[in-house]
């Protein structure tokens, strides 16, 4: 009996551990918008703190950027230099959510299209560099903790894509594509390696995110992702970038999530990146979905359902990220708006895709998917009651035929 129970409780406790899921937003100008004396409000108009509101509405988990030197770009959007991320993650991790701490390890945006070294790090030599990554990384997170800011979540990069680091504004040398050089993807696994070594160090309970926005490219994930197992990378989760103007629809994401599923990369998954827009098109839109999802608040509503419906249906799937979702009146505290976030600039209330969000996280949100265990059901079912679109690769405990399954 005492062992069945014991069998019991480990099953429980791994169910639970596997049913861990985040959601929340990029929220890295959320000072400069309470600064700038941008008032948050409820659906009924009060008047709220944000971040108790967040955590009241069933958001569990915050990000935010950190760059090198963020005063060598005059972008008003480029502000989140340690001593900010500090103070922000620390109001974060007060508030009783999850913080993701994500190093662009750049003095301004990197993404697939840039990735300059930091103007102090410009004349290191590779070795250097990798020393650097290194020292900067544990330096950083022993600052963070030291402030009451650990973070919960480490993202070694940002859209990594094609490697990090390049050199100079417009160098090539350094670049990481399929075709590239395999001497480029070892400096680049090196500064991956020398920086999540940091991490180990400085915070070892907290999980490492691999970051790529190739989600409409599964070659290019695949290629990317075998490299990082080749490498024996230590890392914990996959980060994906998600929009349906830049990547495609929900069937690209679905193509992207089964296809790093059937890898067997053993990893979770994390979309760190999402946003649709509650009107007009976001600049650079490649796809139109307005038929489907027209750019109002009732489009960008059903569309942020329906995505929380596709990764509630993969049991690999972990987390989900909003990207600054609380951009809110402006005041001149940006150049432009950015068209999908969370918030009315006019009334400064949420949207209603701000409310749809926690339902990625509601254990109850898929109930009605699973009304009865039926032993003549083949379909596979979290305990949440969701309906996953196969047999699920992570371990845990489902619900198929009829029974409670442990997968091991």
């Amino acid at each position: 009996m005492k062992k069945a129970i014991l069998l019991s409780l480990a099953a429980l406790l791994l169910s639970a551990a596997s049913a861990q899921k985040y959601v929340g937003g990029d929220i890295s100008m959320l000072t400069k918008y309470e600064e700038a004396g941008v008032v948050y409000k409820d659906q009924n108009g009060k008047a709220v703190q944000p971040l108790t509101f967040f955590k009241e509405q069933g958001l569990n988990a915050m990000r935010v950027r950190l760059f090198v030197d963020p005063s060598q770009d005059d972008d008003k959007a480029v502000c989140q230099d340690l001593e900010y991320v500090k103070a922000l993650g620390k109001r974060i991790k007060d508030a009783g959510m999850k913080l993701l701490l994500d190093f662009h390890y750049s003095d301004t945006w990197a993404d697939p299209a840039k990735q300059w070294t930091p103007n102090a790090w410009k004349s290191l030599n590779d070795e250097q560099l990798c020393n650097k990554i290194y020292e900067y990384t544990k330096e950083c997170l022993s600052q963070m903790k030291e402030a009451g800011a650990t973070p919960d979540f480490i993202q070694t990069g940002n859209e990594i894509s094609y490697g990090m680091l390049w050199g100079t504004e417009g160098s090539t040398a350094n670049r990481c594509y399929t075709n590239s050089p395999a001497a480029n993807w070892t400096r680049f696994i090196n500064l991956l390696k020398k920086a999540g070594q940091a991490c180990r160090e400085e915070c070892p309970e907290a999980k490492i995110i691999i970051h790529s926005e190739r989600t409409p490219k599964p070659n290019v994930l695949t290629d990317f992702f075998d490299r990082m197992k080749n490498a024996a990378l230590d890392y914990d989760i996959i980060g994906l970038s998600y929009y349906p103007a830049y990547h495609g629809n929900l069937a690209t994401l679905e193509t992207a999530l089964t296809t790093l599923e059937n890898n067997n990369y053993d990893k979770d998954i994390m979309v760190v990146e999402t946003g649709y827009s509650y009107a007009w098109e976001l600049g650079g839109t490649t796809f139109d979905y307005t038929a489907t999802y027209p750019y109002t608040e009732e489009g960008q509503r059903k569309f942020t359902a329906d995505l929380v419906t596709k990764l509630n249906s993969h049991s690999s799937v972990k987390g989900l990220f909003w990207w600054w979702p609380e951009d809110n009146g402006n005041k001149n505290v940006t150049a432009n708006w950015w068209n999908a976030a969370l918030y009315n600039h006019n009334t400064g209330k949420p949207y209603a895709a701000f409310y749809e969000l926690k339902n990625f996280n509601d254990e109850s949100a898929g109930i009605n998917e699973l009304t009865t265990i039926d032993k003549n059901d083949t379909n596979w079912y979290s305990l949440a009651g969701y309906k996953l679109e196969k047999k699920p690769s992570r371990k845990g405990i489902y619900v198929n035929s009829g029974q409670r399954l442990l997968v091991k």
